[in-house]
């Protein structure tokens, strides 16, 4: 089994200091795999469909039908193992959400735990202020598979379809954005002066606002831990408890159950490194991808 790894992954999995890659490697020990850490890259990529045995990639797409892709699940210490690199293929998006099958308790007790482990004490003080969240991902003007429409068509759509609330979008920090990009934005800021370009912080956005419009960006799934409901105009695998394009005129009084709602996103459905029954779940997974143990 090779594991194809950045190098800063890569040194710390050799280090044994990445907890959920040694288990992995525990798990595909004891089937009597012998494991290779290499570091990925283009030519390592394109070289591994010619290598023998199986494979696994950190985030990336698995070049081959013996091998597979492993992430984290927006948090630690909770991962998934799947064939595809595309979150809305996985497993979890294409499973019904049962929340009358989850013990509400428990699952209230683990989402009050993670509320203020991720976010301190700012769920407890969210508010609604009047204003749509809406957290702008890359390529604004092209519209991509997974998507109802581009992105910029998303803003429209939204002042559209909530003709009172302020608009308050926010760049990627990790984008850089065109000169044309940036004038669609400023020209339909103009046309619309409630849609306001922000700087401000997810947290402080998720804790004022409404409810979150966007194509698939992982603020939304932020937001169910402020109990904020998210509107999606793209595929993605938190899509069970959100609403589509289609439904502004419910999505501000939409209110799913958030607590069951993550209780079994991640202790059901991904593996969480921290509990005892992590090797099993790893081993599941990795079954299910036709790895052999």
């Amino acid at each position: 089994m090779r594991l194809y790894l950045e190098p800063g992954l890569l040194a710390s999995a050799a280090a044994g200091q990445h907890n959920f890659l040694s288990l992995v490697t525990e798990v595909l020990g004891h089937a009597g795999y012998a494991i290779s850490l290499e570091e990925t890259g283009a030519r390592a990529r394109a070289d591994a469909p010619d290598k023998p045995g199986y494979a696994l990639f950190h985030m990336e797409h698995p070049t081959h039908d013996r091998a597979l892709t492993f992430r984290r699940v927006y948090h630690y210490p909770f991962w998934a193992i799947e064939p595809f690199a595309e979150r809305w293929n996985w497993r979890v998006a294409r499973r019904t959400f049962r929340p009358e099958e989850i013990d509400r308790a428990e699952a209230q007790t683990f989402f009050k735990r993670w509320q203020k482990r991720l976010f301190k004490d700012a769920p407890s003080k969210a508010t609604r202020e009047g204003a749509v969240y809406v957290p702008l991902q890359s390529r604004l003007l092209e519209h991509r598979l997974f998507q109802t429409c581009a992105p910029i068509e998303m803003l429209e759509r939204t002042l559209e379809g909530d003709p009172h609330r302020k608009i308050l979008a926010t760049l990627h920090p990790k984008v850089t954005y065109s000169k044309a990009e940036l004038r669609a934005v400023k020209d339909l800021s103009r046309r619309f002066p409630r849609l306001q370009l922000s700087k401000a912080p997810m947290e402080q956005c998720l804790q004022a606002c409404d409810y979150v419009v966007t194509e698939n960006s992982a603020a939304a799934f932020s937001g169910f831990f402020f109990e904020k409901p998210a509107l999606l105009f793209g595929r993605i695998d938190f899509h069970h408890i959100a609403l589509g394009p289609e439904d502004f005129d419910q999505i501000a009084e939409h209110r799913p159950d958030f607590a069951t709602y993550i209780w079994w996103f991640w202790q059901k459905m991904s593996i969480n490194a921290g509990r005892d029954d992590a090797p099993q779940k790893i081993a599941g997974a990795l079954r299910r991808g036709g790895i052999p143990l």
